[in-house]
């Protein structure tokens, strides 16, 4: 029997991501895509050797995509595929004014349209994999770092607004205060992006940028290696790795030596080792 599309999903407040992956379906015919005022954003993951896509009643393309090949779709338009032939790939949803708010952020005008050249070929999907296979574990402040990351490579490359002039501006020493001292006493769970750009007054966008310019790292950077010198501490004690990923914030037991590792060059286990020669 054939099997139909299958998607993991991760939604922000502004975005949807969902990595889908389909065996070769048996009957071929056309799909109508949904009409809205956003853009779909496609990365084919592997080789997609068949399809055919209709804008407007009119066929604008006959044949496979590349792997890493990206597509942006107006979906204002009237749009028809069909897929024939199996095919994995990441699609981003994005409203268009989600779009233009992140330009007005950053001092910019409206975004008119994204335009993408047939064949084109962008590895951007590549970052949010991982937060992919297990959606529901996945790190939110990276999830919403990598997503506005996403957005300023959109705009940028394929909207011709130039981001590099943007002048930014670090946080004040009240605003890093708070938004340090909100991240430490939080780091035990989740924590999305806009709760800690709150506690600044600021958009999440500007939040980001403005704390890498103080500190020298993301959000999400700073509270890994909160994380990982909280762990530190109790591994000098005899609490078992596993009860200290929980009380750290990793997501579970395998989290916590693979990020440990990462940074420390040395699991977590050899740590504790070392520290008791």
């Amino acid at each position: 029997m054939p099997i139909g599309p299958q998607a993991t999903v991760l939604r922000s407040d502004s975005i949807s991501v969902a990595h889908v992956r389909s065996e070769p379906v048996g009957k071929q015919e056309s799909i109508a895509i949904p009409n809205s005022d956003s853009f779909s954003t496609i990365v084919q993951l592997r080789e997609f050797k068949d399809h055919r896509l209709w804008q407007n009643g009119r066929l604008v393309h006959d044949g496979g995509h590349a792997q890493g090949a990206l597509s942006i779709t107006a979906l204002a338009e009237d749009w028809r595929c069909e897929h024939r032939s199996q095919f994995d790939n990441m699609r981003f949803a994005i409203d268009r004014k989600v779009l233009q708010a992140f330009l007005r952020d950053n001092g910019k005008d409206g975004l008119a349209r994204l335009k993408c050249e047939p064949g084109q070929i962008d590895h951007l999907a590549q970052a949010l994999l991982p937060a992919l296979s297990d959606p529901q574990n996945a790190d939110s402040l990276y999830v919403d770092y990598v997503l506005l990351a996403l957005q300023a490579h959109l705009v940028s490359r394929y909207g011709g607004v130039d981001l590099a002039s943007v002048q930014l501006h670090g946080l004040s020493k009240h605003q890093l205060a708070a938004a340090t001292a909100y991240l430490a006493e939080h780091a035990s769970r989740k924590i999305a992006m806009a709760e800690v750009a709150s506690i600044c007054g600021l958009s999440t966008s500007h939040f980001i940028r403005a704390f890498k310019k103080s500190t020298g790292r993301t959000p999400h950077r700073w509270l890994t290696e909160h994380r990982i010198q909280k762990a530190k501490g109790l591994l000098l004690g005899e609490t078992p790795i596993a009860e200290i990923a929980v009380s750290c914030g990793f997501a579970d037991q395998s989290h916590l030596p693979h990020v440990f590792s990462s940074i420390c060059d040395v699991s977590p286990a050899a740590w504790r080792r070392m520290q008791r020669k």
